[in-house]
C-alpha cells in the first residue's frame, strides 16, 4: 500500500475535525429542539457538503424522477465507498436513516450521532436481533421516516454492483412503501476501498423511478429483489459505470461478491 500524501493526511485532518465538529453541534441542537429530525438537516446542509468540499470531490446529481418526497420512502443504493453515505446525505432532498451493522454503533461520535438520529442498527450474525431490528425499521417508516440502505452488505473491490442481501427487500413490503433505485458512480475512484488516499474524482448520483410493494406478498422478495437491482444496475451503466454480473442474491451468511443463490432474470 503506498503511503498518504501530505494532501491526504491534511484532507484526514479535516474530515475528522469538520465531523467532531458537525455531531457535536447535532447533539446540542437535537436537545434544544427535542427533534431528531434537527441532526439530519445539519447533516444534509452542512455536514455532507463540507466533507465533499474537503474530499474534492465534483458531486453531480442527476435531474430527479417524479417522486412525491413528502411520502416516506426506501432508498435501494449501490455501495463504492465510504463517500457513499457523505453523497445521500448531500444528494436526497429528505431526512434520511441508514440500515447498519451493528458494529458502526460502538464507533466513537459516529455511533453517537447514529443513535441520537435513530438509524436502526441490524446484528447479521443473531437471526433473531436482525429480525427484530427490521420490525423497528417497518415501524419507524409507517411512522414517516426514509431509510436508505446499501443491500450489497459491503462495499465493492472493482466497482461492479455486487449480489444484495434479502433485508431490505423484507423489510419494503413488511411496510408496504415504494422503493427508489439509486445509482452512484466515481466514489470507488475517488476512495477506494482499502485504504485513505483521497483522489479528486468526479461523483455522480442517479435516481429511478418508485417501485411499488404494496400487494406483494413476502414469497415475493427475491422478483422485487432482481427489479431493484437491475434498475440500479440500469441507473448506474448509465452514469458510465460497469453496472454488474448476473448473480443477484446474496449466499446466506455472505455479502457482497460472495456466490449467488439464484441468477437475475434480466
Amino acid at each position: 500500500m503506498r503511503p498518504l500524501t501530505l494532501r491526504n493526511i491534511l484532507q484526514a485532518l479535516f474530515l475528522l475535525s469538520w465531523s467532531v465538529v458537525w455531531i457535536s453541534i447535532a447533539f446540542v441542537a437535537t436537545l434544544l429542539t427535542f427533534n431528531r429530525n434537527t441532526a439530519l438537516v445539519l447533516a444534509r446542509r452542512c455536514w455532507a457538503p463540507g466533507l465533499l468540499w474537503g474530499a474534492q470531490a465534483d458531486f453531480r446529481v442527476e435531474p430527479n424522477p417524479n417522486i412525491d418526497w413528502k411520502t416516506p420512502h426506501i432508498y435501494a443504493m449501490n455501495h463504492q465507498s465510504m463517500l457513499d453515505i457523505v453523497c445521500a446525505f448531500a444528494g436526497l432532498p429528505v431526512n434520511i436513516r441508514f440500515v447498519a451493522k451493528h458494529s458502526l454503533a460502538y464507533v466513537p461520535f459516529l455511533g453517537w450521532y447514529m443513535w441520537l438520529t435513530g438509524m436502526v442498527f441490524i446484528n447479521r450474525s443473531n437471526r433473531f436481533k436482525a429480525v427484530e431490528s427490521l420490525k423497528l425499521a417497518g415501524k419507524r417508516i409507517r411512522e414517516g421516516a426514509n431509510i436508505i440502505a446499501y443491500p450489497e452488505g459491503t462495499r465493492t473491490v472493482d466497482g461492479k454492483v455486487q449480489p444484495f442481501k434479502k433485508g431490505p427487500f423484507v423489510l419494503a413490503i413488511e411496510a408496504g412503501v415504494p422503493i427508489v433505485p439509486v445509482a452512484i458512480e466515481g466514489s470507488h475512484q475517488a476512495l477506494p476501498t482499502g485504504g485513505f488516499r483521497l483522489r479528486p474524482r468526479v461523483i455522480r448520483m442517479k435516481l429511478g423511478a418508485p417501485i411499488p410493494t404494496v400487494g406483494r406478498a413476502p414469497g415475493e422478495r427475491d422478483a422485487l429483489l432482481r427489479e431493484v437491482r437491475d434498475a440500479i444496475i440500469q441507473l448506474n451503466l448509465e452514469l458510465g459505470g460497469c453496472g454488474g454480473d448476473a448473480n443477484a442474491v446474496a449466499a446466506a451468511g455472505q455479502e457482497g461478491n460472495a456466490p449467488a443463490l439464484v441468477p437475475s432474470q434480466r
